[in-house]
């Protein structure tokens, strides 16, 4: 099973945990992708996110769907922020259980590093004397 997710409301980690949960795992990996308060020693504002919908959710599909193929992972939730995020604020929870740890950290990896490349979703980077766009893809 799998849940994707581009929301701009606040993230709910904990209901991506429990989507993942099942008897038929013994492995669940989390991983959250918070707004940090500096980049390159620069103070950050706030970051801004936007993304092209339609093709950021089939992307985030496929790149579950490759994990559940790649990892055997069971159940995986890939949720995305867009809009202002303040610090502190999670902009991206994947969680993905597996049979085992070992399957379930891979496809977690898998899942974030594969979508901070493909994925069409951009990031700006919000300081006190401007502002930059970071990670532009693809």
């Amino acid at each position: 099973m799998i849940d994707i997710q581009l929301l701009t409301t606040p993230l709910d980690t904990l209901g991506c945990i429990s989507f993942v949960q099942s008897d038929d795992s013994g492995g669940i990996d989390v991983f959250i992708g918070t707004v940090r308060n500096a980049t390159k020693g620069k103070p950050v504002l706030r970051l801004e996110f936007e993304a092209y919908e339609p093709m950021a959710i089939a992307e985030m599909r496929k790149i579950a769907e490759q994990a559940v193929e790649k990892f055997g992972a069971k159940r995986i939730a890939l949720h995305h922020r867009t809009g202002i995020l303040e610090i502190g604020e999670a902009a991206v929870v994947i969680a993905v259980s597996a049979p085992h740890r070992a399957a379930a950290f891979d496809a977690c990896r898998y899942c974030i590093d594969t979508l901070k490349e493909t994925v069409p979703i951009w990031k700006k980077e919000v300081f006190e004397d401007g502002e930059v766009w970071v990670a532009a893809h693809p």
